[in-house]
């Protein structure tokens, strides 16, 4: 419920936009972090690794923390630090698998 007394209904459909943007937008943000942005964003990565960060890292700090599954600062955060070790990860298999594939 809002605090002004009327609550606001979306459509599932657009949650699952919003969902996908700031997934996008966070796995974007951790490559940047990663020093990625100098040869461009991956964007593939950055759907898959801001998913998978926000799932993961964004749910767990946002439960620890108390927050439930309300929108706050701890479950950006968590995302953020979820999508920064998935794309870490992401990377270095990348890369192990590249140098392995050398003759």
């Amino acid at each position: 419920m809002r605090p002004w007394g009327r609550s606001v209904s979306y459509p599932r459909s657009m949650l699952l936009i919003a969902i996908i943007l700031f997934g996008m937008l966070i796995g974007a943000g951790a490559q940047m972090l990663l020093g990625r942005s100098a040869r461009g964003i991956d964007w593939p990565m950055a759907f898959a690794s801001g998913l998978l960060g926000s799932l993961v890292g964004g749910l767990l700090v946002s439960l620890l923390a108390g927050d439930g599954l309300d929108l706050a600062v701890s479950g950006i955060i968590g995302s953020l630090v979820g999508a920064v070790i998935v794309t870490a990860l992401w990377q270095w298999f990348r890369g192990r698998s590249a140098s392995s594939a050398r003759p």
